[in-house]
């Protein structure tokens, strides 16, 4: 069993940063493949960035350059630092575990991108 606390998130202008945190409970941390998804409202849940157990890291295309997932497997934690925010990628953000069959999703943080 693990269990996934997002933080980080809130309020930022337009072309701001924020760097969102994930910290896992729980053991074999370093196992899982990490993720962070959105989701906006009205809309459906979709892809950031996921990092494997061995750092390879998958980017959706309109994060690449913008955003960056890491991981300290020391700390159980999984973070995701965004930059040159847009209002666009105003949502809830969610970490997620995956190592099957085991799939685990945190609460969710969110991220408001306003002037």
């Amino acid at each position: 069993q693990v269990q996934l606390v997002e933080s980080g998130g809130g309020l930022v202008q337009p072309g701001g940063s924020l760097r969102l945190s994930c910290a896992a409970s729980g053991s074999r941390f370093s196992i899982y493949t990490m993720g962070w998804y959105r989701q906006a409202p009205g809309k459906q849940r979709e892809l950031v960035a996921t990092i494997t157990s061995v750092g390879s890291t998958n980017y959706a295309e309109s994060m690449k350059g913008r955003f960056t997932i890491s991981r300290d497997n020391a700390k159980k934690t999984v973070y995701l630092q965004t930059n040159s925010l847009k209002p666009e990628d105003t949502a809830v953000y969610y970490c997620n575990a995956n190592f099957e069959p085991w799939n685990y999703w945190g609460q969710g943080t969110q991220v408001t991108v306003s002037s």
